[in-house]
């Protein structure tokens, strides 16, 4: 009872192990389930322009902060002569040029990658920016002061304070308050930000960019981020100052976060900044291996050998399969196979040659190396001689139908020479003693039984799905070893044994 219990126990615990490590490989480096699946790039060029006074340059571009929707994958400049630097100062990332001497016009370029990742979020609020309360005339001062009132009554915080301010500045038929401030002539975004101020709200200008594929001279939309502190928690929210809807975050990317300048530039002048970009898909494995924070998880992983010896074990980690499907053939259907792993390996070799050149090569071999050890039996050699001299003959065998293929024009028949030849020598070698033994009969039964093991086997193990699956999921290897635990406890009939209680049923 006792064995029973850990048997199971040990089966379940494989079974648990390997879902457990295959979810969480998929969760934790968002590995795709299936082959095949692309992620969305968005590449995106800053081109800097401005005219040099003849003096030092430094010119320091706000590059975009971790964000939601997007995750950053690289950066670089295009800035011959120029220093370059990636800063990142006060939490606000830059991309800074240098120079000692500079004339005329100049133009800076400055490239990021974005993937888009709908599980990232945006880092949390540590402090919000500084009140800036401006002075204004009595009037406007009187003016705001009413806005405000009104819009305070209509609110209940922060955040529904600031949409009711911006249905009172996008009013189509606004009152005389409301239009002695905008004929002030500033921006709807600094004169949400003046009077959310004087409310003693903070807020700041967020500079951000809508993604459209193949766009080019694009320019940042200004969009308001109004804060919040409740329960010791900051948060916030965008607001766009010229509408009253809410702002949709798809396909926007925050640009400049700073709520100061886009660009700071001393020793020149006449500075303009324009934004183009461009729309990829890439397959997912390749994006997902170039992300930051998967880097040292892919180290200790497959992913981290090198190309060459990834198809090795591409091949290697699907042989768990092919064991099961011959498990499940053996135990629950009953074939009988020459060898008990045989079929696995001739499988693989299907998958080299392709399912119909590989069994019509499998059976050629096998039958005319059938005929040559028959005579080779006549001669009372010893076994070791005679395995020897089986392999030299498949070797040749190989080499005979490889030539005639090629001078044929059959490509398909070159790829004969992918079998394994010490395999095919011990299969004829099997199979001969048998036909000695048992009879023909016994033989064309195992081998039947070995050539549709190893067609199942190669369907399963030549599967794009499984291939993938059993390559970026290793846990599925612990799922494979309990099931074949399980069906190794199994001691009921075989389908083909059913057979014997035909007459029974023919009876009733």
């Amino acid at each position: 009872m006792s064995s029973k219990f850990f048997f199971y126990a040990l089966v379940t615990s494989l079974f648990m192990l390997g879902i457990y490590q295959t979810v969480q490989r998929h969760m934790a480096l968002d590995i795709p389930w299936l082959p095949g699946e692309n992620r969305t790039i968005w590449s995106i060029d800053a081109k800097i322009e401005f005219t040099a006074k003849d003096e030092p340059i430094l010119a320091s571009l706000t590059t975009p902060k971790p964000q939601a929707g997007f995750i950053q994958l690289s950066q670089n400049a295009a800035s011959p002569g120029y220093g370059l630097s990636f800063l990142n100062e006060g939490n606000t990332p830059q991309a800074q040029w240098a120079i000692r001497e500079a004339k005329d016009e100049q133009t800076l370029y400055y490239n990021v990658q974005m993937l888009v990742d709908p599980k990232s979020h945006d880092p949390q609020i540590n402090e919000m920016p500084a009140l800036n309360n401006t002075r204004n005339g009595p009037a406007e001062h009187a003016a705001e002061k009413v806005i405000i009132e009104e819009a305070h009554a209509k609110s209940a915080d922060a955040f529904s304070f600031t949409r009711e301010l911006l249905k009172a500045l996008n009013f189509e038929d606004p009152d005389q308050n409301v239009r002695l401030i905008l004929n002030s002539g500033a921006p709807k975004e600094d004169l949400l930000i003046a009077l959310l101020n004087q409310a003693e709200i903070p807020a700041k200008i967020v500079g951000a960019l809508n993604l459209e594929d193949a766009r080019r001279y694009q320019q940042l939309q200004p969009l308001v981020e109004v804060f919040q502190e409740k329960d010791d928690i900051i948060s916030s929210h965008l607001f766009d100052p010229n509408s009253t809807k809410a702002v949709d975050r798809e396909n926007l990317l925050l640009w400049d976060q700073s709520g100061k300048a886009l660009l700071e530039l001393t020793g020149g002048e006449n500075s303009t900044v324009s934004f183009s970009m461009i729309k990829q898909n890439q397959p997912a494995l390749s994006v997902i291996m170039e992300k930051p924070v998967n880097e040292h998880l892919f180290n200790f992983s497959i992913h981290s050998l090198p190309i060459e010896d990834q198809s090795v074990f591409k091949g290697i980690l699907m042989i768990p399969l092919g064991v099961l499907v011959v498990v499940l053939m053996r135990v629950l259907v009953g074939l009988k196979t020459s060898g008990t792993f045989m079929p696995v390996l001739i499988a693989m070799a299907f998958i080299q040659t392709s399912l119909l050149t590989g069994l019509i090569g499998f059976i050629l071999l096998v039958t005319v190396g059938l005929f040559i050890r028959s005579y080779l039996s006549r001669l009372n050699l010893l076994l070791v001689s005679r395995i020897s001299t089986v392999i030299i003959m498949v070797i040749l065998l190989i080499a005979l139908f490889g030539v005639l293929s090629y001078k044929l024009g059959l490509s398909e028949g070159l790829k004969i020479t992918f079998f394994p030849m010490i395999i095919l020598s011990w299969t004829i070698e099997r199979m001969s003693v048998l036909w000695e033994e048992e009879g023909m009969k016994e033989v064309v039964k195992q081998g039947g039984g070995s050539l549709i093991v190893a067609v199942f086997a190669y369907f399963m193990m030549s599967n794009e799905v499984t291939r993938h699956l059993m390559f970026n999921f290793i846990g599925l290897q612990f799922v494979v070893m309990a099931l074949v635990l399980l069906l190794g406890s199994y001691t009921g009939y075989r389908l083909l044994e059913l057979r014997r209680f035909k007459p029974l049923v023919d009876k009733e």
